[in-house]
């Protein structure tokens, strides 16, 4: 199915600016690719009539797996990888602009909603601002009122840039990766793994300024109204797809690097009641697939696979692919089969599995 990017979002292009080993700091002579999209689109005579404007704005679709799978494979990056960069240093705003435009098509085809997408989107005047509105609306109650989050959202947002950065990149992370994703304002709208991603965010950034009551208390919102338990302790990268995101639960002391992509019911947890020190450590470029329980402090190495259903309990070489309970590296131990793409950016969970077991209906 062919999705549309409204205007003025001509083009669909990937970059990502690749840091030094030694320095994650400061960039190195970086590597580039770019997925550009040239096809025009096949005009699907059987489409609504409310659809025909849309295809005088934009005559490209959204790049499929096999289109962008080839792209930075790691052959050819350092070992560290960077986020998607979308709005690095340039135009902070386009991305704003961009949903705004979206909105206006979605309330030029379903008037009913004009008036949620105005309060929600059109009514705001930053990504900020209409981002700790909607999540204000989301958590609030009879004793906690949208006005108090409102206030408290925006002023950790205002505050701190990088979070705004890293919204961005979880906005584009979700369009590019996941095909049920028709547009960034759906996403901002609908997505509740991205919601919650951008709750934790606040919370986190309130529980390193030890305000951890009020962090504890975004934490057990988020939990009861998106089913997702991220403790604010957790340091979480950007760049982020958490997709369905139902029963994800995330321990205090677990690292999530950037570019990963985990699916509904994972859990990054502990192996009991030992304190400091105890979850897992995500690295770069990481694929969780559903159902999914990584178990202690563990190292998930840069670009690995974890497939659906698996218990991790050691540490998975980066690379590489895991599957199975308790879970084993395909290809065994001694000479693990060696992925050459980002397994989080193609989502591609099932390669080599031929080699890991002749299971057939």
């Amino acid at each position: 199915m062919y999705s549309l990017v409204s205007p003025p979002l001509y083009i669909s292009i990937f970059i990502s600016s690749c840091f030094s080993r030694n320095n994650h700091n400061k960039l190195s002579a970086s590597t580039m690719a770019a997925c550009i999209q040239t096809k025009p689109i096949s005009q699907n005579p059987n489409r609504s009539k409310i659809d025909d404007h849309v295809y005088d704005y934009a005559k490209l679709y959204r790049p499929s797996f096999q289109d962008y799978e080839s792209c930075l494979p790691f052959s050819q990056i350092p070992e560290k990888m960077s986020g998607l960069s979308f709005v690095e240093d340039g135009d902070q705003d386009f991305l704003w602009r961009t949903m705004r435009e979206e909105a206006k098509l979605d309330v030029e085809q379903e008037p009913i909603l004009s008036a949620y997408y105005y309060s929600s989107i059109l009514a705001h005047e930053s990504l900020g601002r209409a981002l700790a509105n909607h999540l204000s609306m989301k958590l609030s109650d009879a004793s906690l009122p949208s006005g108090s989050l409102f206030d408290l959202f925006v002023e950790v947002f205002t505050e701190d840039q990088e979070i705004m950065k890293c919204v961005r990149y979880d906005i584009v992370a979700v369009r590019e990766r996941d095909p049920a994703c028709i547009s960034y304002v759906h996403c901002f709208l609908n997505f509740k793994g991205f919601l919650a991603c951008q709750a934790h965010r606040a919370a986190h950034k309130l529980w390193s300024q030890n305000r951890k009551i009020l962090a504890l208390l975004i934490q057990n919102k988020v939990s009861e109204v998106f089913a997702v338990d991220i403790h604010p302790g957790a340091k979480i990268g950007r760049g982020i797809l958490l997709d369905h995101a139902t029963g994800v639960v995330i321990g205090e002391t677990a690292v999530i690097g950037d570019n990963v992509s985990i699916l509904h019911n994972v859990t990054l947890g502990g192996t009991g009641k030992a304190c400091g020190d105890r979850h897992p450590k995500i690295g770069d470029g990481v694929l969780i697939g559903a159902g999914t329980c990584v178990l202690g402090n563990v190292k998930i190495g840069d670009g690995a696979k974890i497939g659906a259903g698996s218990v991790v309990i050691k540490g998975v070489p980066a690379r590489t692919t895991a599957v199975g309970n308790p879970a084993r590296l395909i290809g065994g131990k001694e000479n693990p089969v060696k992925l050459d793409k980002i397994p989080s950016l193609t989502m591609d969970h099932t390669s080599h599995i031929s080699e890991w077991s002749d299971y057939v209906i």
